[in-house]
């Protein structure tokens, strides 16, 4: 079992050979434009418009919690939408993070990689704008993840 390697770095930049998938939560409303997600725009327009497209047709497609969308941005680079979060706004449910969605999600991501032979690459995901721990989250990563022999890089940004 590989451990969770964390370096200071761009999760949209990720520094390893081979297959890289770049994973990160995405809000189960269509929205997207703070977070993450603009370090991702920035460098390529295909996972907000695939994104977008598939919350306009989710009416016939698996768009909702727990759900991922694979996007290829490069030829050995993926971005995996992940979503893991309900809305945008801290409420009177709480925080938009939903624990039991990004850990499906982490499975189906999993399944993936191994297919591609794949890293994953990503920020804290679900800590920021959606306000998750990271000590809750970690495990998941662990579990999903790790223990099926995926390397996994994390990303905290230069200070």
């Amino acid at each position: 079992m590989s451990e969770i390697a964390y370096v200071r770095g761009d999760a949209t930049v990720p520094s390893a050979r081979g297959v890289k998938v770049i994973a990160h939560v995405c809000n189960d409303i269509g929205g997207w434009g703070k977070g993450f997600v603009l370090a991702v725009s920035r460098r390529w327009p295909q996972p907000e418009a695939a994104y977008r497209a598939w919350h306009r047709g989710r009416a016939g497609n698996d768009f909702g919690l727990g759900a991922v969308q694979f996007v290829q941005v490069e030829p050995y680079v993926w971005v995996a939408n992940m979503i893991g979060q309900r809305g945008i706004r801290t409420g009177s449910k709480g925080v938009p993070v939903r624990y039991e969605a990004i850990d499906s999600a982490l499975g189906r991501l999993a399944d993936k990689v191994l297919a591609l032979g794949a890293s994953v690459h990503m920020p804290r995901i679900g800590c920021g704008l959606a306000g998750g721990k990271w000590s809750r989250i970690e495990p998941l990563i662990t579990e999903r993840l790790t223990k099926r022999g995926i390397k996994v890089t994390v990303y905290d940004s230069a200070p």
